[in-house]
Protein backbone atom coordinates (compact mmCIF):
# COMPACT_ATOMS: atom_id res chain seq x y z
CA UNK A 1 0.00 0.00 0.00
CA UNK A 2 1.43 3.35 -0.94
CA UNK A 3 2.22 5.12 2.14
CA UNK A 4 0.43 8.61 3.18
CA UNK A 5 3.52 11.10 2.46
CA UNK A 6 4.11 9.35 -1.29
CA UNK A 7 1.02 10.17 -2.28
CA UNK A 8 0.45 12.75 -5.35
CA UNK A 9 -0.77 16.09 -3.80
CA UNK A 10 -4.04 17.65 -5.00
CA UNK A 11 -5.21 20.65 -6.74
CA UNK A 12 -6.81 23.18 -3.53
CA UNK A 13 -5.08 20.65 -0.55
CA UNK A 14 -4.12 22.45 2.20
CA UNK A 15 0.06 21.63 3.24
CA UNK A 16 2.06 22.84 6.11
CA UNK A 17 5.50 22.93 5.07
CA UNK A 18 8.47 24.83 6.83
CA UNK A 19 10.82 27.33 5.13
CA UNK A 20 13.70 27.06 3.89
CA UNK A 21 14.68 30.14 2.15
CA UNK A 22 13.34 33.60 1.69
CA UNK A 23 13.50 35.91 -1.25
CA UNK A 24 12.25 39.68 -1.59
CA UNK A 25 9.09 38.82 -3.05
CA UNK A 26 9.43 34.35 -2.30
CA UNK A 27 8.98 32.41 0.35
CA UNK A 28 10.03 28.37 -0.30
CA UNK A 29 8.69 25.76 1.61
CA UNK A 30 10.21 22.09 2.11
CA UNK A 31 7.19 19.74 1.43
CA UNK A 32 9.18 16.74 2.04
CA UNK A 33 9.46 14.19 -0.51
CA UNK A 34 6.63 15.34 -3.00
CA UNK A 35 8.45 18.57 -3.74
CA UNK A 36 9.13 22.39 -2.37
CA UNK A 37 6.45 24.81 -2.38
CA UNK A 38 6.60 28.20 -2.94
CA UNK A 39 4.74 31.57 -2.09
CA UNK A 40 5.68 34.24 -5.30
CA UNK A 41 4.27 37.07 -6.83
CA UNK A 42 0.60 38.36 -6.70
CA UNK A 43 -0.10 35.52 -3.51
CA UNK A 44 3.25 37.36 -2.04
CA UNK A 45 2.08 40.70 -2.34
CA UNK A 46 -1.47 40.15 -0.80
CA UNK A 47 0.04 38.22 2.36
CA UNK A 48 3.27 40.48 2.44
CA UNK A 49 2.39 41.92 5.73
CA UNK A 50 1.67 38.72 7.24
CA UNK A 51 4.84 37.24 5.96
CA UNK A 52 7.20 40.02 7.10
CA UNK A 53 8.45 38.17 9.96
CA UNK A 54 8.98 34.84 8.81
CA UNK A 55 12.04 33.25 9.29
CA UNK A 56 13.45 30.00 8.06
CA UNK A 57 12.67 27.18 10.12
CA UNK A 58 8.73 28.28 10.17
CA UNK A 59 5.73 26.21 9.72
CA UNK A 60 3.21 27.46 7.75
CA UNK A 61 0.23 26.08 6.21
CA UNK A 62 -0.82 26.53 2.62
CA UNK A 63 -3.31 26.18 -0.40
CA UNK A 64 -1.92 24.45 -3.50
CA UNK A 65 -2.84 26.80 -6.69
CA UNK A 66 -0.90 25.10 -8.96
CA UNK A 67 1.00 21.61 -8.60
CA UNK A 68 3.90 22.58 -10.30
CA UNK A 69 5.16 25.72 -12.44
CA UNK A 70 7.64 26.36 -15.24
CA UNK A 71 10.49 26.12 -12.89
CA UNK A 72 9.36 23.22 -11.42
CA UNK A 73 7.96 24.21 -7.47
CA UNK A 74 4.69 23.55 -6.72
CA UNK A 75 2.28 27.18 -6.61
CA UNK A 76 1.14 28.37 -2.72
CA UNK A 77 -1.65 30.56 -1.40
CA UNK A 78 -0.80 31.67 2.30
CA UNK A 79 -4.56 33.53 2.22
CA UNK A 80 -6.55 30.88 0.68
CA UNK A 81 -5.43 28.48 3.19
CA UNK A 82 -5.83 31.34 5.97
CA UNK A 83 -9.67 32.10 4.64
CA UNK A 84 -10.04 27.71 4.18
CA UNK A 85 -9.13 27.00 7.69
CA UNK A 86 -10.71 30.01 9.12
CA UNK A 87 -14.21 29.02 7.82
CA UNK A 88 -12.93 25.52 9.02
CA UNK A 89 -12.48 26.35 12.55
CA UNK A 90 -15.58 28.39 12.28
CA UNK A 91 -17.60 25.19 11.65
CA UNK A 92 -16.07 23.24 14.58
CA UNK A 93 -16.84 26.43 16.52
CA UNK A 94 -20.89 25.86 14.96
CA UNK A 95 -21.14 21.94 15.57
CA UNK A 96 -19.97 22.44 18.98
CA UNK A 97 -22.32 25.76 20.12
CA UNK A 98 -19.24 27.17 21.49
CA UNK A 99 -19.60 30.45 22.80
CA UNK A 100 -17.85 33.56 21.44
CA UNK A 101 -16.74 37.08 22.33
CA UNK A 102 -17.73 39.48 19.48
CA UNK A 103 -17.03 43.13 19.12
CA UNK A 104 -19.98 45.06 17.14
CA UNK A 105 -18.67 47.09 14.60
CA UNK A 106 -21.85 48.19 12.42
CA UNK A 107 -25.53 48.07 12.65
CA UNK A 108 -28.43 48.35 10.23
CA UNK A 109 -32.25 47.92 10.63
CA UNK A 110 -31.98 44.37 10.21
CA UNK A 111 -29.40 43.54 12.83
CA UNK A 112 -26.01 44.19 13.80
CA UNK A 113 -22.42 43.92 12.32
CA UNK A 114 -19.36 41.86 13.65
CA UNK A 115 -16.76 40.05 12.95
CA UNK A 116 -15.19 36.33 13.38
CA UNK A 117 -11.56 35.48 12.25
CA UNK A 118 -11.72 38.62 10.09
CA UNK A 119 -14.95 37.37 8.50
CA UNK A 120 -17.71 40.10 8.25
CA UNK A 121 -21.04 38.23 10.69
CA UNK A 122 -24.46 39.11 11.04
CA UNK A 123 -26.43 38.86 14.16
CA UNK A 124 -29.92 39.47 13.27
CA UNK A 125 -32.36 41.71 15.74
CA UNK A 126 -34.66 38.45 16.25
CA UNK A 127 -31.36 36.75 17.56
CA UNK A 128 -31.05 39.11 20.32
CA UNK A 129 -31.28 38.35 23.72
CA UNK A 130 -34.52 39.64 24.94
CA UNK A 131 -32.43 41.96 27.16
CA UNK A 132 -30.85 43.34 24.20
CA UNK A 133 -34.28 43.30 22.25
CA UNK A 134 -35.35 47.10 21.06
CA UNK A 135 -38.71 47.24 22.28
CA UNK A 136 -39.35 50.18 20.05
CA UNK A 137 -43.34 50.99 20.30
CA UNK A 138 -44.73 50.73 16.48
CA UNK A 139 -41.76 49.15 15.36
CA UNK A 140 -40.02 52.37 13.70
CA UNK A 141 -37.51 51.14 11.77
CA UNK A 142 -35.64 54.63 12.65
CA UNK A 143 -35.89 53.94 16.04
CA UNK A 144 -34.91 50.80 16.02
CA UNK A 145 -31.60 51.49 14.18
CA UNK A 146 -30.93 54.28 17.06
CA UNK A 147 -31.26 51.67 19.79
CA UNK A 148 -29.06 49.50 18.06
CA UNK A 149 -26.46 51.86 17.13
CA UNK A 150 -26.00 52.00 20.84
CA UNK A 151 -24.27 48.61 20.68
CA UNK A 152 -21.35 49.93 18.96
CA UNK A 153 -17.96 49.01 19.85
CA UNK A 154 -19.64 46.93 22.39
CA UNK A 155 -18.93 43.28 23.20
CA UNK A 156 -21.83 40.42 23.13
CA UNK A 157 -21.90 36.41 23.92
CA UNK A 158 -22.56 34.95 20.87
CA UNK A 159 -22.58 31.44 19.28
CA UNK A 160 -22.41 30.59 15.58
CA UNK A 161 -26.05 29.72 14.30
CA UNK A 162 -25.57 29.46 10.56
CA UNK A 163 -22.52 29.55 8.10
CA UNK A 164 -21.97 29.13 4.55
CA UNK A 165 -18.55 29.76 2.88
CA UNK A 166 -19.58 29.90 -0.67
CA UNK A 167 -22.09 32.94 0.05
CA UNK A 168 -19.11 34.22 2.85
CA UNK A 169 -22.18 34.07 5.37
CA UNK A 170 -22.18 33.98 8.92
CA UNK A 171 -25.52 34.11 10.80
CA UNK A 172 -25.08 35.05 15.01
CA UNK A 173 -27.31 34.32 17.99
CA UNK A 174 -26.99 35.59 21.26
CA UNK A 175 -30.08 33.34 22.77
CA UNK A 176 -27.76 30.41 23.49
CA UNK A 177 -26.16 31.93 26.86
CA UNK A 178 -30.04 33.12 27.45
CA UNK A 179 -31.54 29.74 26.83
CA UNK A 180 -29.50 28.09 29.59
CA UNK A 181 -30.17 30.90 31.85
CA UNK A 182 -33.47 30.40 31.26
CA UNK A 183 -34.14 26.85 31.46
CA UNK A 184 -32.20 27.34 35.20
CA UNK A 185 -34.61 30.07 36.05
CA UNK A 186 -37.75 28.40 34.70
CA UNK A 187 -36.72 24.87 36.73
CA UNK A 188 -39.67 25.74 39.19
CA UNK A 189 -42.22 26.84 36.82
CA UNK A 190 -44.48 24.62 34.39
CA UNK A 191 -46.38 25.17 31.43
CA UNK A 192 -50.14 26.35 32.43
CA UNK A 193 -48.79 27.66 35.33
CA UNK A 194 -50.51 31.79 35.91
CA UNK A 195 -47.75 34.71 36.40
CA UNK A 196 -48.18 37.73 37.65
CA UNK A 197 -45.71 40.67 36.36
CA UNK A 198 -45.40 43.51 34.43
CA UNK A 199 -45.40 44.65 30.58
CA UNK A 200 -41.60 45.65 29.65
CA UNK A 201 -42.31 46.30 26.22
CA UNK A 202 -44.67 46.59 23.34
CA UNK A 203 -44.14 46.19 19.96
CA UNK A 204 -45.62 45.89 16.47
CA UNK A 205 -46.00 41.75 17.09
CA UNK A 206 -46.63 41.46 20.85
CA UNK A 207 -45.71 42.59 24.13
CA UNK A 208 -42.70 41.79 26.65
CA UNK A 209 -43.66 41.05 29.74
CA UNK A 210 -41.56 40.43 32.91
CA UNK A 211 -42.22 37.82 35.62
CA UNK A 212 -40.61 35.81 38.66
CA UNK A 213 -38.12 36.88 41.46
CA UNK A 214 -35.76 37.45 42.89
CA UNK A 215 -34.33 37.45 39.51
CA UNK A 216 -36.85 38.36 36.47
CA UNK A 217 -37.92 36.27 33.53
CA UNK A 218 -38.98 38.12 30.54
CA UNK A 219 -41.22 36.64 28.28
CA UNK A 220 -43.40 37.08 25.26
CA UNK A 221 -47.00 37.37 24.55
CA UNK A 222 -48.03 37.24 20.69
CA UNK A 223 -50.45 39.59 19.39
CA UNK A 224 -52.53 36.87 18.54
CA UNK A 225 -52.33 35.48 22.61
CA UNK A 226 -53.52 38.86 23.83
CA UNK A 227 -57.41 38.37 23.07
CA UNK A 228 -59.73 36.64 21.39
CA UNK A 229 -60.58 39.60 18.56
CA UNK A 230 -58.33 40.21 16.08
CA UNK A 231 -56.07 43.42 17.05
CA UNK A 232 -54.74 45.56 14.75
CA UNK A 233 -53.42 48.41 17.51
CA UNK A 234 -51.54 46.84 20.22
CA UNK A 235 -51.18 50.08 21.80
CA UNK A 236 -54.85 50.28 23.00
CA UNK A 237 -54.67 46.90 25.08
CA UNK A 238 -51.63 46.87 26.36
CA UNK A 239 -49.10 49.92 27.51
CA UNK A 240 -45.58 49.43 29.36
CA UNK A 241 -45.88 49.55 33.71
CA UNK A 242 -49.33 47.82 33.10
CA UNK A 243 -49.43 44.87 35.63
CA UNK A 244 -51.30 41.51 34.37
CA UNK A 245 -51.71 37.92 34.90
CA UNK A 246 -50.71 35.67 31.97
CA UNK A 247 -50.45 31.99 31.47
CA UNK A 248 -47.00 30.15 30.15
CA UNK A 249 -48.28 28.47 27.09
CA UNK A 250 -44.31 27.18 26.01
CA UNK A 251 -40.62 27.35 26.40
CA UNK A 252 -39.01 26.86 23.78
CA UNK A 253 -35.38 28.27 21.80
CA UNK A 254 -34.55 30.61 24.26
CA UNK A 255 -37.78 32.08 24.66
CA UNK A 256 -41.25 32.15 27.26
CA UNK A 257 -44.83 32.47 25.63
CA UNK A 258 -47.24 34.21 27.56
CA UNK A 259 -50.94 34.20 27.08
CA UNK A 260 -53.45 36.48 28.43
CA UNK A 261 -56.11 35.49 26.05
CA UNK A 262 -56.06 31.69 27.69
CA UNK A 263 -57.11 33.46 30.96
CA UNK A 264 -60.22 34.83 29.31
CA UNK A 265 -63.39 32.36 28.25
CA UNK A 266 -63.54 31.37 24.59
CA UNK A 267 -66.50 32.92 22.60
CA UNK A 268 -66.20 30.20 20.59
CA UNK A 269 -67.46 27.78 22.47
CA UNK A 270 -70.97 28.55 22.52
CA UNK A 271 -70.78 29.81 18.37
CA UNK A 272 -72.42 26.18 17.05
CA UNK A 273 -75.66 26.76 19.51
CA UNK A 274 -76.27 30.41 17.86
CA UNK A 275 -75.16 30.07 14.55
CA UNK A 276 -76.32 26.64 11.76
CA UNK A 277 -74.55 25.96 8.85
CA UNK A 278 -76.45 27.65 5.30
CA UNK A 279 -77.86 30.20 8.02
CA UNK A 280 -78.00 33.40 7.55
CA UNK A 281 -76.46 35.94 9.72
CA UNK A 282 -75.58 40.32 9.45
CA UNK A 283 -71.81 40.57 10.18
CA UNK A 284 -69.72 44.36 9.97
CA UNK A 285 -66.61 44.09 7.23
CA UNK A 286 -63.56 45.36 9.58
CA UNK A 287 -60.64 44.44 6.74
CA UNK A 288 -59.90 43.49 3.52
CA UNK A 289 -56.85 41.66 2.26
CA UNK A 290 -56.10 39.35 -0.82
CA UNK A 291 -57.47 36.44 1.00
CA UNK A 292 -60.95 37.88 1.52
CA UNK A 293 -63.14 40.06 3.87
CA UNK A 294 -62.97 39.78 7.34
CA UNK A 295 -65.90 40.05 9.02
CA UNK A 296 -67.49 40.77 12.57
CA UNK A 297 -70.19 38.73 13.61
CA UNK A 298 -70.28 39.78 16.94
CA UNK A 299 -67.48 41.32 19.33
CA UNK A 300 -64.16 38.84 19.39
CA UNK A 301 -65.47 36.34 16.47
CA UNK A 302 -64.51 37.02 13.28
CA UNK A 303 -65.35 34.88 10.06
CA UNK A 304 -63.62 35.22 6.76
CA UNK A 305 -65.36 35.62 3.37
CA UNK A 306 -63.02 33.95 0.87
CA UNK A 307 -61.60 36.26 -1.82
CA UNK A 308 -63.13 33.40 -4.53
CA UNK A 309 -66.54 34.20 -2.83
CA UNK A 310 -65.88 37.59 -5.23
CA UNK A 311 -64.20 36.46 -7.51
CA UNK A 312 -61.03 39.03 -7.62
CA UNK A 313 -60.06 41.43 -5.47
CA UNK A 314 -61.11 44.28 -6.92
CA UNK A 315 -64.60 42.73 -7.43
CA UNK A 316 -64.33 42.49 -3.85
CA UNK A 317 -63.22 46.15 -2.83
CA UNK A 318 -66.68 47.07 -5.05
CA UNK A 319 -68.91 44.89 -3.62
CA UNK A 320 -68.14 45.47 -0.09
CA UNK A 321 -66.38 48.49 2.34
CA UNK A 322 -64.69 48.40 5.54
CA UNK A 323 -66.99 49.41 8.38
CA UNK A 324 -70.50 48.37 6.73
CA UNK A 325 -72.70 45.95 7.70
CA UNK A 326 -73.76 43.16 4.94
CA UNK A 327 -76.24 39.66 5.22
CA UNK A 328 -74.06 36.85 4.74
CA UNK A 329 -74.79 32.58 4.83
CA UNK A 330 -73.08 30.52 6.81
CA UNK A 331 -71.16 27.88 4.37
CA UNK A 332 -69.05 26.05 7.95
CA UNK A 333 -68.51 26.89 11.32
CA UNK A 334 -65.75 25.27 13.45
CA UNK A 335 -65.42 26.40 16.71
CA UNK A 336 -62.36 24.19 17.37
CA UNK A 337 -60.57 26.25 14.85
CA UNK A 338 -61.54 29.48 15.54
CA UNK A 339 -62.95 29.74 12.23
CA UNK A 340 -66.22 30.48 10.30
CA UNK A 341 -66.89 30.92 6.63
CA UNK A 342 -69.24 33.24 5.17
CA UNK A 343 -70.53 33.97 1.64
CA UNK A 344 -72.21 37.38 0.93
CA UNK A 345 -75.82 36.72 0.36
CA UNK A 346 -78.15 37.81 -2.42
CA UNK A 347 -81.42 39.89 -1.29
CA UNK A 348 -83.08 36.46 -3.25
CA UNK A 349 -81.22 33.92 -1.20
CA UNK A 350 -82.05 35.82 2.30
CA UNK A 351 -85.53 35.93 1.33
CA UNK A 352 -85.91 32.35 1.61
CA UNK A 353 -86.88 31.46 4.33
CA UNK A 354 -84.67 27.87 4.92
CA UNK A 355 -81.69 30.09 5.37
CA UNK A 356 -82.77 32.31 8.20
CA UNK A 357 -80.27 32.25 10.99
CA UNK A 358 -81.85 29.70 13.68
CA UNK A 359 -80.87 27.04 16.17
CA UNK A 360 -84.02 25.46 16.66
CA UNK A 361 -83.51 23.73 13.27
CA UNK A 362 -80.90 21.18 13.42
CA UNK A 363 -77.88 20.74 10.87
CA UNK A 364 -78.84 17.97 9.10
CA UNK A 365 -76.09 14.80 8.96
CA UNK A 366 -75.07 15.73 5.28
CA UNK A 367 -74.87 19.40 6.86
CA UNK A 368 -72.18 18.29 9.21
Amino acid sequence: MELEYLKPFRLGEIVEGKVIGTGRSAIYLDLGPRGTGIIYGREFLVEKTKLKGVVVGDALASKIVELENEEGYIELSLGQAGRELSWKELQEKKESEEIMKVKVVGANKGGLLAELNGIQAFLPVSQLSQEHYPKVEGGDPTKILRELQKFMGQELEVEILDLDPRDQKIILSEKSKEKNKLKELLSSYKLGDVVEGEITGVVDFGAFMQFGAPEPIEGLIHISEVDWQIIEDLSKFLKIGDKIQAKIIDIANGRVSLSLKALKEDPWKEVEKKYAKLGMVQGRVTKLNPFGAFVEIEPKIQALCHISEFGTKTKMEETVNVGETYAFQILEVSPQEHRMSLRLATSAAAAEPQQQTTLEQEPTQQDQ
